[in-house]
């Protein structure tokens, strides 16, 4: 809550109820609470925020610990960890006599496996004994918990949840894939006091040290949830190769085999949640929700993620099984999962609401939440596509052939009615337009490159002709007049294709209502104001480029607010030989000098950071004027050096000059740096140039190199 800031926003509220959800998961966390004792707690929290989602008509269901130990004065292997939960719930309980649902511990089983047996959580064990110890604790003080809280509210209701995965393998580690396959049921087992003599895993628990008592106290106290809560993630599902050589090295344990995601190996997908939710009605004939549903993905992909698990609970319920709801989670997202919050790396996942600007900004994953919790038919075009881990390229290993069905896709078939429509990209042979077409596929969006002949953005009969054929659902307008000193003399050409044209589009764009993303430029600054430009700043161009492009915003948004047009600057990317940071690079690799401006500061933009964010705000249905960057404002002469040191090269070798002994025919603004008040969505500038270095040798590797049409002369070098 303090990385994600939503301690201090109660307004978030407000906006979680404009989804249209009943219900949300909501933390009353103990070690947050009550540190030193429930008689010394802080009830500030849970007092501001429950009434208020109740008013709001959202049910919370109470989390009481979530992935931890609970306070200091207590642990997971703590024999004193349920007792003193079940005080604290009991306080809770007493606090809140409304309150109907609770999940005292989220994932015991799991919390237990990376706690107790991974060693990667607090008490960071590596065996069976810390791991059943930690699962038995957890689930005492769920039955415990809910006995306080039941003395309180006898109507409160149990939501247990844990990652419902399933683990399949070669035969050869049959034995292993059998053995997790029943430890994924363990915590619910417990509480539903199925454990005794008969169960698959009772030796299990009495040979790594646990007694036959402890075991046989949750058949003598058993706990069934009331609503199972079932957690699916795209690592829920493994597979299990005793050919560990075939594998990448992270994904070999010290048993010498692979523990790998499905989806990374099999050549057949698996048929995703579907069939793990029958085997969980099966199983327990208990009421279920998917208490998590989330994929760390491109925006498109994330849709197609939910909507997939949407559509499987819809089909477990038409075949009678008691299907109760679909959470999203996290709805502000998360921080440092990708560590498994082992590290403060600050890296970010997007929820349904984006944290990366001054507000959470909703993004097309809310739309799809209020769409479905509405009964409304999907509207976003990108559902139209196959999600990554179904398509192609998802692979990490030689894919491996297994029986399974291929797998029946909700997502698709229900969509199977609507023509696929594309993104039309003007600008093919630029390096914007080559970039787009080259992650559209990455991202498996449907996209057509257009040229000028097949679509001359500046010619309306052009334009609607194009529209007419290809039925696209949105238009990049990727080209454009590029040569910022040479428009000085063709000023009209300049006018044409970067004022005039966009203006065009965003009439037919209106008319159609087609979304389209243009591009404006750091050029439509003086650079007086000597420090970073944010979007709301008065724009003073100082030549005939920037004129063109400040034009082009004023006309363009005036016809067509819904367009989003996007100011950037400073190309940089592996794909073209003619950006700065390549030519800068490639000289100072052969031992020549390369002259850079030491006066001119610019915010540099690296190439595919600011594709993957553009599509991203124009799945978003994101409008108006945005700046993006990769954030730092630097010279050229300093960006040559900043290059010349992370390539491990002699930055002696860049010669910086004043502009003046560098400019063409176009006065340029001193300092055109860009800032942000709309969200700061892009990488910084040194993790995209370490990842830019990285790209160059993977394109040489390839021998792929794709020739943009920008011009060096732009970019203060020589």
């Amino acid at each position: 809550m303090d990385q994600n800031g939503h301690g201090q926003r109660i307004s978030d509220l407000d906006r979680f109820a404009a989804l249209g959800i009943t219900a949300i998961r909501y933390p009353v966390l103990w070690e947050l609470t009550a540190p030193d004792g429930v008689e010394q707690a802080d009830w500030t929290w849970a007092d501001e925020r429950l009434p208020a989602l109740r008013d709001l008509g959202v049910n919370p269901i109470v989390g009481l610990v979530h992935h931890g130990s609970g306070p200091r004065h207590t642990s997971l292997v703590d024999p004193e960890f349920g007792p003193k939960l079940a005080e604290f719930a009991g306080a809770v309980a007493r606090r809140f006599p409304w309150v109907e649902y609770y999940t005292p511990v989220n994932e015991p089983c799991t919390t237990a496996r990376f706690a107790g047996l991974y060693g990667v959580w607090y008490p960071h064990g590596r065996d069976d004994l810390t791991f059943l110890q930690a699962l038995i604790n957890q689930c005492k003080g769920v039955v415990l918990s809910m006995r306080a809280i039941r003395e309180v509210n006898p109507n409160a209701k149990l939501v247990q949840t844990d990652d419902l995965g399933k683990t399949y393998s070669t035969p050869e580690m049959a034995e292993w894939a059998d053995f997790y396959n029943e430890r994924r049921w363990l915590a619910w087992d417990l509480l539903c006091g199925m454990v005794d003599e008969d169960h698959a895993l009772w030796k299990y628990f009495l040979k790594s040290g646990i007694s036959a008592e402890e075991v046989l106290w949750f058949r003598d106290n058993p706990c069934p949830p009331d609503v199972m809560g079932l957690n699916y993630y795209i690592t829920s599902e493994r597979w299990l190769d005793h050919r560990g050589d075939r594998y990448p090295a992270q994904y070999v344990g010290p048993h010498g085999f692979a523990d790998i995601e499905t989806a990374r190996a099999l050549a057949t997908p698996t048929p995703g949640i579907g069939p793990l939710l029958e085997e969980t009605w099966e199983r327990y004939g208990l009421p279920m929700a998917v208490t998590e549903a989330h994929i760390d993905a491109n925006r498109e992909d994330q849709l197609r993620w939910l909507y997939e698990v949407w559509n499987a609970a819809h089909d477990v319920r038409r075949k009678g099984a008691d299907m109760r709801a679909v959470t999203v989670w996290s709805l502000l997202g998360s921080y440092d999962w990708n560590c498994l919050v082992t590290e403060c790396r600050g890296y970010y996942e997007n929820g349904a609401y984006d944290l990366r600007s001054p507000e959470p900004r909703p993004t097309a994953l809310a739309r799809l939440m209020r769409e479905l919790s509405s009964g409304r038919a999907p509207s976003s075009p990108v559902l139209q596509g196959l999600g990554w881990w179904r398509r192609p390229g998802r692979f990490l290993c030689p894919p491996v052939a297994t029986s399974a069905t291929v797998a029946a896709l909700p997502a698709e078939r229900n969509l199977a009615h609507r023509p696929v429509q594309p993104i039309l990209i003007s600008g093919a042979t630029g390096t914007l337009g080559s970039a787009f077409a080259r992650i559209c596929e990455e991202r498996n969006l449907a996209f057509k490159v257009l040229t000028r002949q097949e679509m001359d953005i500046a010619d309306p009969a052009s334009v609607e002709a194009a529209i007419r054929k290809h039925r696209p659902w949105a238009i990049i307008n990727a080209g454009g007049y590029v040569r910022v000193h040479d428009a000085e003399q063709e000023s009209d050409r300049c006018l044409r294709e970067n004022a005039h044209g966009p203006v065009v589009l965003a009439n037919a764009c209106a008319r159609h209502e087609i979304r389209l993303l243009s591009f404006s430029s750091d050029l439509v600054f003086d650079g007086s104001k000597g420090a970073a430009y944010v979007e709301s700043d008065p724009v003073a161009p100082l030549n005939v480029y920037g004129q063109s492009k400040a034009e082009a915003e004023r006309r363009v948004l005036a016809v067509n607010p819904d367009v989003l047009m996007v100011r950037t600057s400073a190309f940089f990317g592996p794909w073209d030989r003619h950006n700065f940071v390549t030519l800068a690079l490639q000289a100072l690799q052969e031992g020549r000098a390369f002259t850079a401006a030491s006066d001119l500061v610019v915010s540099p933009t690296y190439v595919p950071d600011l594709v993957q964010t553009c599509l991203d705000l124009l799945i978003d249905n994101e409008h108006g004027i945005w700046h993006l960057s990769n954030g730092e404002a630097v010279s050229w002469a300093e960006l040559a050096r900043r290059v010349c040191t992370l390539a491990g090269l002699d930055e002696a070798l860049v010669d910086a000059q004043p502009a003046t002994a560098l400019e063409g025919q176009a006065p340029q603004p001193r300092y055109s740096a860009l800032g942000s008040e709309r969200g700061k969505l892009m990488p910084t500038l040194d993790d995209a140039l370490q990842r830019y270095l990285k790209a160059v040798e993977e394109v040489r590797r390839q021998g792929d190199t794709h020739v943009g049409a920008a011009q060096a002369a732009h970019y203060g070098s020589s």
